[in-house]
């Protein structure tokens, strides 16, 4: 069930991706970790609030204590550790698979000892691999930095915690994306649903973020299921939510399988 020829080909046709998103989490963790002030971080919730109050809820830049782990939980781990790693599960998802049956280029690959069992399987580790990797590095550059400029001030097993959560959201978000991919034939329509859907529950969030008759909207959405608040004080609830995450990924990834070993294609 598993090629090691095409997850090495596969990862030669799509390293490029993979390395520009690295650039983009670690510049971002740098940028966003320089801005601690372990002494008062008052002032930038102020300006937040004085000036951004709504899109600051919206995004969960609030701060929930004024530790470095819980200025990263909001920061870092509310917005943009959801927005980035997400576009990189829908370009991969897109490309493995739905694009590759609408160019054509799948039946070449069909036409190889691998059967249909083995390369949709094959295209799922890689997916799960790619997410990983990217979630490991950002975590790995995370501590790495907080070490450099604020020696001994990271909670790093909470870190790893906020992080283990954040990959499993993407599990979650990328099985969509991936399912979507091997659902569809055609591209566009891949990526109609296999964007569409994560990026509708991202800004059904956003509202539901912004509290008040709005607030019941988070609970239409996974995204309510990661919650980095929650992972920082250490609430018994993300548990649950977090094994909710994994279930969700698994039930994704092997229908995307099931439905790409069985459906027709135009070939």
């Amino acid at each position: 069930m598993f090629s090691k020829p095409l997850f090495k080909q596969t990862l030669k046709s799509n390293y490029t991706v993979i390395l520009i998103f690295m650039a983009v989490l670690t510049m971002y963790m740098s940028i966003i970790v320089s801005m601690f002030d372990p002494a008062d971080n008052s002032a930038m919730q102020q300006l937040i609030d004085m000036k951004f109050a709504d899109i600051g809820k919206a995004f969960g830049f609030e701060i929930p204590d004024s530790t470095l782990i819980g200025f990263l939980s909001s920061y870092f781990y509310g917005f943009i550790i959801i927005m980035f790693p997400m576009i990189f599960d829908i370009i991969l998802a897109n490309k493995l698979i739905a694009k590759q049956v609408d160019k054509g280029s799948m039946s070449n690959l069909l036409s190889t000892p691998n059967t249909r069992n083995v390369i949709s399987a094959t295209y799922a580790l890689f997916m799960l691999a790619g997410v990983t990797f990217l979630i490991a590095f950002n975590t790995l550059v995370g501590i790495a930095v907080s070490e450099l400029m604020f020696a001994g001030q990271l909670d790093i097993k909470k870190f790893i915690i906020l992080n283990v959560g954040a990959l499993l959201l993407h599990f979650a978000i990328s099985g969509i994306c991936f399912f979507s991919s091997c659902l569809f034939n055609s591209s566009k329509n891949s990526l109609a649903v296999g964007a569409g859907i994560p990026i509708a529950f991202f800004l059904i969030q956003t509202l539901g973020n912004m509290g008040g008759k709005l607030e019941n909207l988070k609970f239409f959405t996974m995204f309510t299921l990661f919650d980095p608040d929650a992972i920082v004080n250490a609430e018994a609830s993300v548990i649950p939510s977090l094994f909710s995450l994994a279930f969700i990924a698994a039930v994704l990834y092997i229908g995307g399988i099931m439905i790409f070993n069985k459906k027709d294609l135009p070939i």
